[in-house]
């Protein structure tokens, strides 16, 4: 249970006692809500429940909450509560509430901040679900973070989670690959073949053309389109997982388009929709009747020419993963689905199941910024930025962080020169900084001669300078972030947390000295243990966001 949590059940305990005792008249108790204020000076946590009571108790919100605070049950973690106008409760905790998160830090380890919002429910995030028709570029990168960092978030909460990639490895995009690909085999071979403006021109399908003419000569020139397609979609896939890999994304599922057509899925699906009353035909294309749904116009699921559109295999898709069982579906896409998700969830929808289980996750657009100018994209033409090379140039950790350095309705400048920077200007190095100094501390302890595990049994009570107490508070936060990540499907909030943790700790390490003649054995003992727990809750705040804690930098 969250500290939010506590809090709430505590103030309501006082409700109803002041009901009880008539201090404030009957009425459907809402539900409490507790924050950090602003300023630290007013408490640890405030609730502003009182104004929202006034109309139901018709009082002052002002006399609601001092009869809330004559009412609270007795506590060993509340220090103190106030009441502010114009009815604002404030709460502050015990130091020894605050000093005993370190020992739950060491304690629970990985294991530190879980709730269980989740538990015995299964959840599926899909990701990145790029077509197999070129490597994985820096557009895609954003939901691949955010879905990744997500699911570890989730698994913290209790729940199952099944992180699945969808290759579009069906339709007109595997033709043009197989197309282009020939292609470029032929010109090895002398012969004369041109690009369309619809081939992949990158110089990746170049390679693949020369290791096919390195195995097989000119065997191949008779060979169809298909045979180059395939071979080119799985060479792709592959390198996109090892890709992935290099970020720290690793899927546990992946779902091929391919399949819903060779096991018939998706022509059941439509048969079925038809079945439903949901399907007309019109000038030889099958149309579903979209606007039974609040769409604005019906949409084309087959082409006259009997191709599945886009929706078709897409609302076979999420129809399998309703008859999976997932009790939550997150969909992380990028700006170019803000139309064909909703349209999909009404395929769900008409196919007989609800979709409030499937949330949709929109996210915006990444720039590049190198030397002071946006670098350009394009797939096709061959200009793309490949996530190997921005790997390549600033390593994984700085990916992991600036994905979901703001909310996915923002879009992202990737500063290269930022990512490379070692300052705290930089947020990455900001943070990681955070625990080589509390490694550096247990170095310079042992090389002092000091036993490495002077700390276990220190005097916690010790530590009362204010910066270690502003760190304990920010680090017994973990818990909200994970549920409210969970809520909102919002994985930028780690990021925040972990800035405002390093904004926390580097105060407390610059002026909360271990080796010091001034400070006493007691006391350097007890700052050791914080340095400890400080320590391994910047390792597990990094784990959660998929990064290196690095010991030196």
């Amino acid at each position: 249970m969250t500290i939010h949590h506590q809090l709430a059940a505590v103030l309501q305990e006082a409700l109803q006692a002041a009901q009880t005792a008539g201090a404030l008249p009957s009425f459907d108790p809402p539900e409490i809500t507790i924050e950090r204020p602003r300023d630290v000076a007013f408490g640890d946590y405030a609730s502003p429940t009182a104004l929202k009571l006034a109309r139901d108790a018709r009082m002052a919100p002002i006399k609601i909450a001092q009869a809330l605070v004559d009412h609270l049950p007795a506590t060993d973690y509340i220090e103190e509560v106030t009441v502010a106008p114009p009815g604002f409760i404030n709460i502050r905790l015990t130091n020894e509430r605050l000093q005993q998160v370190l020992a739950e830090v060491l304690a629970e380890g990985d294991e530190y901040g879980r709730i269980h919002l989740g538990d015995g429910q299964k959840a599926q995030i899909e990701c990145v679900s790029a077509n197999p028709t070129g490597p994985i570029h820096i557009g895609r990168t954003r939901g691949g973070v955010m879905g990744d960092t997500l699911a570890r978030a989730m698994r913290l909460a209790g729940y199952d989670v099944v992180l699945e990639y969808y290759y579009n490895d069906a339709g007109r995009q595997i033709t043009m690959l197989g197309e282009s690909t020939k292609i470029r085999y032929l010109q090895l071979l002398g012969q004369e073949a041109e690009l369309g403006p619809d081939h992949y021109k990158g110089d990746y399908i170049i390679d693949i053309a020369r290791e096919l003419y390195a195995a097989h000569g000119a065997a191949l020139q008779d060979e169809p389109t298909e045979y180059f397609g395939s071979y080119a979609k799985d060479k792709i896939s592959q390198s996109q997982k090892e890709t992935l890999r290099r970020i720290n994304i690793v899927f546990d599922v992946y779902f091929n388009e391919q399949s819903l057509y060779e096991n018939g899925r998706v022509w059941e699906a439509l048969e079925t929709l038809q079945e439903k009353g949901y399907v007309y035909e019109q000038d030889g294309a099958q149309w579903f009747k979209t606007t039974e749904f609040g769409d604005d116009k019906d949409r084309v699921l087959v082409k006259k020419t009997g191709e599945p559109t886009y929706r078709m295999p897409d609302i076979a898709y999420h129809w399998d993963k309703a008859q999976r069982g997932f009790d939550l579906v997150v969909d992380f896409f990028g700006p170019d689905h803000h139309a064909t998700a909703p349209q999909v969830l009404m395929g769900v929808q008409a196919l007989g199941y609800p979709t409030a289980f499937v949330r949709t996750v929109l996210h915006q657009i990444i720039s590049i910024i190198k030397d002071g100018q946006e670098v350009k994209m394009s797939t096709r033409a061959g200009t793309f930025v490949a996530l190997d090379d921005i790997v390549d140039e600033v390593g994984p950790d700085p990916i992991r962080y600036f994905m979901i350095s703001r909310s996915g309705n923002s879009p992202i400048d990737f500063d290269l020169n930022l990512a490379l920077e070692k300052s705290d200007k930089n947020p990455v190095y900001y943070i990681q900084n955070a625990h080589v100094r509390c490694a550096g501390i247990f170095r310079k302890w042992v090389e002092a001669g000091g036993d490495p595990n002077a700390d276990i049994d220190a005097d916690l009570s010790l530590l009362t300078h204010e910066n270690e107490l502003a760190f304990m508070r920010k680090a017994m936060e973990l818990s909200a972030v994970i549920e409210q990540m969970t809520l909102t499907s919002e994985p930028h909030h780690i990021a925040f947390y972990a800035y405002d943790l390093a904004a926390a700790f580097h105060p407390a390490y610059e002026k909360c000295r271990v080796l010091s003649e001034d400070v006493p054995e007691p006391l350097s003992r007890a700052r050791l243990h914080f340095y400890r727990a400080a320590k391994q809750l910047f390792a597990h705040v990094l784990d959660l966001m998929g990064m290196s804690a690095p010991e030196v930098m």
